[in-house]
């Protein structure tokens, strides 16, 4: 319906422009009497009619067909081509039927007189339409593209932030169950206590399964625990030193970093009583750093390559501030960003939220189509209602009444469009319904 009633607005300015831009080619708008204004008005907009939903129809069916990437150039020439015939039919068996059952000629003397140069006005009005026609589809198309294109970056860098946490479960599990066949076999009683405490450990990693970022003091909190673990296996062999928390309690790294750097040293160093590994945690300058001197071993084992380069990834996709390594001669040392700021990768967490997305852009595109659409109604009627006053009797100016109603429609509009989706639009309603929860869950707990 409403679909409809757009196309006949559509339509109705059509036939308004044809009018005024006809009767200023042909010599102006002189009339004897309003009923002649009235059959004259009403024969331009029967042909803006007929023509207008003949060509919208024509594009209908060409919007239904699946053409390719590269068939732009050949969607514009069929679409030319298709509505300069459709307009040439039509504007032949208009003429025709109006000439028969209006001037009361026979078809054989409406064929006599009948002319080229009779349809290249129509011709002309229409190519114009079909240009704006293939302007307008072609701007969607790629406002379309780019919500796609948006999406599919939203979902890639979705899926790849999942795979790159999901990596760490196995690899921590695996890392600690090497750790506790070691203790199986050289101290049994640790072992025991080892296990106890992993699984403590490990559930603090499945509480991080579905968070990007955690505080600097959560992590702290994990670092302490799974050295306690590493302690149990080398007692003194490893010097620990960190702090109790952080300067700023809401500075937040991404979860697991902490043990993935502590694991990597004691991978790669002597871990020895007679060369004990020191690790020390510090802050500086907006960055955790994790530093151990360095003592690497004759024989590394393979890597996984998950540690380090899990983390540079994982920051990748959060922020564009890097993570420092800085290797010399006596000492290695790992800087992570501490982010201070809500900062989310670009993920789409359920399919609801996705289609929200689009919906809410598509709509506000859809508005600001439609506002250019009145805007530009506005623009030639208004000038066209302004003429027919000063022709048909200046003395009482009625035109000032359709431009200024019509006007502040227009910036009532506006306004919608372009200001009120930022004073009380998507991101006013979401403040103000986080602003709700939290009081109503400060009443609860109060």
């Amino acid at each position: 319906m409403k679909k409809s009633v757009k196309n006949l607005i559509i339509t109705f300015v059509i036939g308004c422009t044809v009018y005024v831009v006809g009767k200023m080619l042909t010599g102006g708008f002189i009339y004897n009497n309003v009923n002649e204004f009235l059959i004259d008005f009403g024969f331009y907009q029967l042909y803006a009619f007929v023509l207008g939903y003949s060509n919208m129809y024509f594009f209908w069916r060409m919007n239904r067909v699946n053409w390719k990437r590269n068939s732009t150039l050949k969607r514009i020439i069929v679409g030319v081509v298709g509505s300069t015939t459709i307009t040439l039919v039509g504007l032949f068996f208009l003429r025709a039927l109006t000439s028969m059952y209006y001037a009361g000629n026979t078809f054989e003397a409406f064929l006599a007189r009948e002319k080229f140069e009779y349809y290249q006005f129509g011709l002309w009005i229409t190519l114009i339409i079909v240009a704006i026609f293939h302007l307008i589809y072609f701007y969607n198309k790629y406002q379309q593209n780019k919500l796609k294109e948006q999406k599919v970056i939203a979902g890639t860098a979705s899926a790849k932030f999942d795979a790159l946490k999901n990596q760490l479960d196995p690899h921590f599990l695996f890392n600690s169950l090497n750790v506790l066949t070691s203790l199986i076999e050289e101290n049994p009683n640790q072992a025991q206590k080892f296990t106890t405490s992993l699984s403590k450990v490990y559930r603090y990693v499945l509480e991080q399964k579905s968070k990007e970022l955690v505080t600097v003091d959560e992590e702290l909190q994990f670092a302490k625990t799974y050295m306690s673990l590493l302690k149990m296996r080398f007692e003194d062999s490893i010097v620990f030193t960190m702090p109790e928390q952080a300067a700023n309690p809401e500075s937040k790294v991404v979860p697991l970093s902490l043990q993935l750097l502590l694991e990597n040293a004691v991978k790669h160093n002597m871990v020895t009583s007679s060369k004990p590994l020191r690790i020390k945690i510090y802050e500086d300058k907006g960055y955790l750093v994790v530093e151990n001197n360095l003592q690497p071993k004759q024989i590394v084992k393979k890597s996984s390559g998950v540690g380090l380069s899990n983390i540079m990834q994982r920051y990748k996709l959060l922020t564009s501030k890097k993570v420092d390594v800085n290797k010399q001669a006596n000492s290695f040392a790992v800087a992570i960003p501490m982010l201070t700021k809500q900062i989310s990768v670009m993920r789409p967490q359920t399919s609801n939220q996705i289609d929200d997305s689009y919906l809410r852009a598509r709509n506000h595109v859809e508005e600001l189509k439609n506002f250019y659409y009145s805007l530009l109604s506005y623009c030639l009627v208004i000038p066209f209602l302004i003429f027919i006053n000063y022709r048909t009797y200046w003395g009482f100016q009625w035109f000032w009444f359709p431009m200024f109603g019509w006007g502040l429609g227009l910036i009532i509009q506006a306004f919608r469009v372009f200001y009120s989706n930022k004073a009380f639009g998507g991101s006013w309603e979401k403040r103000k319904i986080e602003q709700f929860m939290r009081e109503e869950e400060n009443r609860k707990w109060n």
